[in-house]
């Protein structure tokens, strides 16, 4: 999913989508695309210094000729020269736990919700559209108005299909078809009664 940041086009097409969902409903919706929720510095970090700190069982086979002090340095230089290496996104992406990465992106996509001041809307009928890209993560959060009558199970099933279409390099139609599914639960839970827009159309990029 990553490099797959929708362009100017792209974007406005999602936006006239949600604009068009919101028509029949009295939910309000809005998309959040990341494209990451976290920067893991902390993680390659500790990555490199663990690796650095590796090299000292191994000072025992270095040449006689190569001093302790020496051999602290080549540690140092390892560490740097690692650190730097796991900055690079792809290899950093590779280093982190799945569990890590799917809890961080499920903690911005709940503080976008926040944010975003759905829990705010009328009825609590809020819905939030969340992806996050370097981690492969797509949730869909609605608020409590809408959970009583759209269980988790038909969200999940439009998540899945989401994350199906992006995976076949089609980013931009994947969000237009999700907003689509997405109103055609919201029109059956809340159909529209009165002329509202709380909250902005656009897609919001992080």
């Amino acid at each position: 999913m990553e490099n797959n940041m929708l362009n100017a086009s792209e974007r406005r097409k999602v936006a006239e989508t949600i604009k068009a969902v919101e028509s029949g409903t009295d939910a309000e919706l809005v998309t959040v695309l990341a494209r990451r929720s976290d920067n893991y510095l902390y993680i390659s970090t500790l990555w490199a210094a663990f690796l650095a700190l590796l090299l000292a069982p191994l000072m025992q086979f270095l040449p006689w000729w190569i001093e302790y002090q020496q051999a602290f340095t080549l540690q140092w230089i390892l560490f740097i020269v690692l650190a730097v290496l796991f900055r690079w996104r792809p290899l950093t992406m590779l280093l982190i736990p799945k569990s890590v990465k799917y809890w961080r992106a499920s903690n911005l996509a709940r503080r976008q919700f926040l944010e975003q001041e759905l829990h705010h809307t009328k009825d609590r009928l809020g819905l939030l559209i969340f992806v996050s890209q370097a981690e492969h993560y797509v949730e869909i959060l609605a608020d409590r108005g809408l959970a009583e009558h759209i269980t988790n199970e038909r969200w999940q099933e439009i998540v899945e299909n989401f994350i199906r279409e992006v995976k076949k390099g089609k980013t931009a139609a994947a969000f237009v078809h999700c907003v689509e599914k997405c109103g055609e639960l919201l029109e059956e839970a809340a159909p529209a009664t009165v002329v509202k827009n709380e909250l902005p159309n656009h897609l919001v990029l992080l």
